[in-house]
């Protein structure tokens, strides 16, 4: 004869793997099922006299209230989803079944733990965000802000930053950074003892806790700024090439950082590793189309934009702008002579000596070989290009001490003013060319204004 035995009721549902719980019409709990400690955190005990409100995500208890209404009203419902904070500081994503008791004047709920559904779905979606913005963002920084909203949806991420490493300077600095407390720091060498710094060394993620603090302080040293309770890194692998590391910490026992986020941080981080790859690689496709590769000032397409922008400000707010068309008068003896590495050199050391002749507001273009030109935007008066010229050629008519050698070139500079010497780019860029020629043909070092008779020379004669 076989005898069946059947634990009591209340066993039976300690032993299920969803939380049963009875709370009142507030909310407040009554019953909890011994599942609570591995769902929350909390034991039974801990959470009797609460109110599921209390333990509920903030931004989380108005919808869920409106759903409560519903249910005290008669309705069940089977499937809302709202977050808890966990015992441990982290988020769990609960789904319910519930209903109202109208007798006992209670609620009924089973609580299932879907953190883990939650969690791959949230996955999924970052990696479509992130490798959206790649294509989309308008610059780096817009991708950074991208990626802080993405990481934001899956982790606390109040403090987070992007840190980049330059093998070429052997510098770590910090591009992005938002944090409660510090400002961004200084870019820093490889070698400091930046937590970011030991991330990129190792390419090894690190989370720090004040369990596991003091042994990875221990190793590489107090650390730059305030110190962070819990501190989460990752580093950034571009085709096996570390770039840089991922960030977040936090300074609040409210928010908790374990090794299930350590390893959420690090498989969003490959995709935000290959979109920074490719915003980089844009963003340098972009610079080249733009930039001289010598000298890095803007190349013959990039100045005639600006001239074009300069003349319809000039146009609406009735102003003067110039334009000055440089030649250096023996640059092909140079260049024979000493041979191409110098004379680039020569054009670099031209392109730096121009700079500290105009204001930053000016664009100074190099147009090709030895032809640069200046717009100087927003003048008053004429003179004030004949100043710039005077300016520059004193600069470049001192000698050039280059590889060990002094080598001396002259200047031949044309001016033209708009509106006097022409109403559009290509006329304004054409008849400085012509005054250049007219200022070379009268012996080179001097500058000339259009359709006027060669000026002064470098001595003043």
């Amino acid at each position: 004869m076989t005898s069946n035995t059947y634990l009591p009721h209340d066993q039976l549902i300690d032993l299920l793997l969803d939380v049963v719980c009875v709370v009142d019409k507030d909310g407040r709990f009554l019953s909890v099922s011994a599942a609570s400690e591995r769902v929350f955190g909390f034991r039974p005990d801990e959470m009797l006299g609460r109110t599921t409100f209390e333990m509920m995500h903030p931004d989380d208890r108005a919808a869920t209230w409106a759903i409560v209404e519903g249910i005290n009203a008669g309705t069940p419902n089977t499937d809302h989803e709202n977050r808890y904070i966990h015992k441990d500081g982290h988020i769990v994503h609960i789904m319910w079944s519930t209903q109202w008791l109208e007798d006992e004047q209670v609620r009924v709920g089973v609580a299932r733990d879907i953190s883990a559904r939650k969690r791959a779905e949230a996955m999924q979606a970052a990696l479509y965000a992130i490798s959206e913005a790649a294509h989309t963002a308008s610059d780096l920084q817009a991708l950074y802000r991208r990626v802080h909203e993405v990481i934001s949806q899956l982790l606390p991420a109040d403090n987070f930053f992007v840190a980049l490493y330059d093998e070429t300077n052997d510098l770590l600095s910090f591009p992005y950074f938002i944090d409660q407390y510090d400002t961004a720091p200084a870019p820093v060498p490889l070698a400091s003892n930046a937590l970011t710094a030991e991330v990129v060394r190792s390419g090894e993620a690190l989370l720090l806790t004040p369990d596991t603090a003091e042994q990875v302080l221990d190793r590489i040293g107090p650390v730059v700024g305030k110190h962070a309770l819990d501190w989460l890194g990752v580093p950034l692998i571009s085709d096996t090439v570390i770039i840089g590391a991922l960030a977040l910490q936090s300074y609040s026992g409210k928010v908790r950082y374990n090794e299930g986020d350590l390893e959420l941080l690090q498989f969003v981080s490959s995709q935000v590793a290959a979109a920074i790859g490719r915003q980089r690689a844009h963003s340098r496709l972009e610079y080249l189309a733009q930039y001289d590769q010598l000298t890095e000032l803007p190349n013959r397409a990039m100045y005639l934009n600006r001239l074009q922008a300069a003349l319809q400000r000039a146009q609406r707010d009735t102003l003067q702008l110039a334009v000055i068309y440089l030649d250096l008068d023996n640059f092909k003896q140079i260049n024979d002579t000493f041979g191409h590495s110098i004379g680039d050199q020569l054009l670099c050391e031209v392109g730096r000596r121009l700079r500290k002749c105009v204001r930053e507001s000016d664009t100074i273009g190099r147009l090709g070989g030895d032809e640069f030109a200046i717009l100087l935007d927003g003048i008053s008066k004429q003179e004030a290009a004949t100043m710039v010229a005077d300016k520059i050629l004193a600069a470049l008519s001192d000698p050039f001490i280059l590889g060990g050698t002094s080598l001396t070139t002259t200047p031949s500079l044309g001016i033209a003013v708009y509106p006097d010497h022409g109403e559009d780019d290509e006329q304004l860029v054409q008849r400085a060319d012509e005054a250049m020629y007219a200022a070379k043909r009268s012996g080179g070092q001097r500058f000339s204004l259009f359709a006027d008779k060669p000026a002064r020379a470098a001595n003043g004669k």
